[in-house]
This record gives C-alpha cells, structure tokens and sequence, in this order.
C-alpha cells in the first residue's frame, strides 16, 4: 500500500513483490473498502474458498473434458455455472494447480508411428555405434527448404518500447540437401534448385570428399523418393562407392538428429531477423550450417543429439 501511495504501478508493485498484478488490485481495493481489516480477512488462493468440494470435483471434470485455452474460458464457465467470479487471474491459477491442472502444449506426432520398428532402428544403430572401426563414420543426412521471410518470437525488453521485424514477401525459398557428423559437427551443405536425385548424388560426393581415407561412412536419411532413387543406386552400386546408406524408419523424424539442427538453425538465422534480398539470407544461412557449426559445435551438440526415444501414440492423449 506504500508503495502504491508514492505512485507506483500495481504492475511495478507486483514485479517487486514476485506476484500477480491482478493480487495488487485486490490487495488494494481491499484496503480502500475496509482498510487494514479488510486485509487481514484476505485468504490466501482468491476465490477457490468460495467452491464446495462438490463443485470442484465438477469443475475438474469439465477441464478434463473441455481441456479450455484459456482462463478466462475457466472463470466464465465457473461464473456461468455457480455463479461465482474471480476477479484475476492468480487466484484460479492457483485453484487449478489445487485441483491437479498446469497448462500444457501438446506435442505434434506422426500419425503412422510404428513403435516396433523405432526400438529396431535404434538397436541397430546402437550396435553399429558400438562395432564402429576407426576407418568409419557415421553422418544423418536430410533436406530443409527455409523461406525468405522473417520469424517472429517473444523476446524480454523494456516495457515502455514497441518491437516490430520488417517482414519480406515469404515467396522465395532456398532448398540445401545436407549432412552432419554428430562425432565432430562438421557438415556437409548443399544448396539445390531443386532436391532430387542429382543433389542426393552432388551431396553424397561432398560427403565422400571430406573423408577420403575412411573406408565405409555410414549415411542415415529419410524415405524420400529421391534417396530410393535409380540414379542414387547406380552411383553407390559403383566399386569406388565408400557409403553405405541407412533409412530412418518412415514417419519418424524424431529419429533423425539433422531434424533438430534445422531448428537450431531458425533460432540463429531466421528468428526475429531480417534480411532484405533473398540471397543474403541464403549466405547467412549457409555460412551458419557450413562454417559456425562446426565451429561451435561444443555449444550447439547438446541440442543435436542422437539420444532417441520410442514415441507411442499410446502415451498421449490424442487431439481431435
């Protein structure tokens, strides 16, 4: 209340205090009904004093069916049906926490998700990993096709300023046909009018290059009609031919690692960036992937890792 009295915000006062602005606001209007009195009848938790036991038990099972977006979707229904309203946000944040609820993002999973072929691909890679000789090497392989166009995301600032990104059209694109050794980061990036089997072939020749002593390097991808390609088997049919390719099982992302430097790549480039032609932001994204990775693979390795994991639908509530 003194800090109020000399003109601060109910905002500035919450910050100060580590609570809700809406608890300062009650707090306040508190003291100027009833003065100190009124504060000390202050209960801890807002209006979830208010709800019978029966109408919790209610109110949970509505959330589980319902599962809302929003508080306020909450404090209405709980408004519409016992007629009781919160007056902020804390206080029904806090009743659901009560009540067993914390708000959740749903994961996105492939619809055709076989878990026994995921807990074979990942037994055969731990076996490969472990007779590995040391004239081989293993590297995942996808392709990634960014768009011209700035993303935007949230970002801590002062409070008084207003953040904008100057956004392109978003029509162009770049397509790079790509490889990485999780072992030592390097990378192998191709930029492609087009991602078919002759990239696959100009990609697998640079990964050929940057081993030229190694006897077999181990080449993980997707199913891509391109990888299964005719041109792609002719090529590695060939005796010279050091790689041997490897499939991700189908619609399982999640088990190729490159997937998650694809996104590293977008918090480093694209995310809350600019760029005015199409061109410099294809340099900035290739000069990302070909030379800071590898540079600065001990800080990014710990966000490219081959730790996979089974996802079964069947640990999930599905969304319909």
């Amino acid at each position: 209340m003194v800090l109020l009295d000399s003109g601060w915000s109910c905002e500035k006062v919450a910050q100060a205090l580590f609570v809700d602005d809406d608890t300062i606001r009650k707090w306040h209007g508190l003291f100027i009904e009833d003065g100190l009195e009124g504060l000390t009848r202050f209960e801890v938790g807002g209006s979830a004093c208010l709800l019978s036991d029966g109408q919790q038990e209610k109110l949970k099972a509505w959330v589980v069916s319902a599962l809302p977006r929003t508080t306020r979707q909450i404090g209405c229904w709980i408004e519409r049906e016992f007629g009781v309203a919160y007056e902020g946000r804390s206080g029904l944040i806090a009743l659901l926490n009560r009540l067993g609820f914390e708000y959740h993002k749903p994961e996105v999973i492939p619809r055709k998700l076989d878990e026994a072929k995921q807990k074979a691909f990942i037994a055969s890679y731990e076996n490969l990993l472990n007779c590995l000789g040391e004239d081989e090497a293993v590297l995942f392989a996808d392709a990634v096709h960014p768009t011209h166009a700035a993303r935007p995301v949230g970002c801590w600032a002062p409070k008084e300023q207003n953040f904008a990104i100057e956004q392109t059209s978003g029509r162009e694109r770049i397509n790079i046909h790509g490889a990485i050794d999780l072992q030592t980061g390097q990378t192998r990036m191709i930029e492609a009018e087009t991602i078919d089997a002759m990239s696959t072939i100009r990609l697998l020749e640079s990964i050929e290059a940057l081993y030229p002593l190694l006897a077999c390097i181990h080449v993980f991808l997707d199913n891509a009609r391109y990888h299964h390609a005719k041109l792609v088997r002719e090529w590695l049919s060939r005796p010279e031919r050091r790689i041997k390719l490897h499939f991700v099982p189908p619609y399982c992302p999640h088990l190729n690692p490159i997937e998650r430097l694809w996104g590293v790549m977008h918090r480093n480039v694209t995310h809350n960036k600019c760029y005015e032609t199409c061109a410099e932001f294809a340099a900035a994204t290739l000069h990302f992937l070909r030379d800071k990775v590898p540079k600065n693979w001990a800080e990014i390795c710990d966000s490219v890792t081959d730790n996979f994991r089974v996802i079964s639908p069947q640990d999930f509530r599905l969304l319909e």
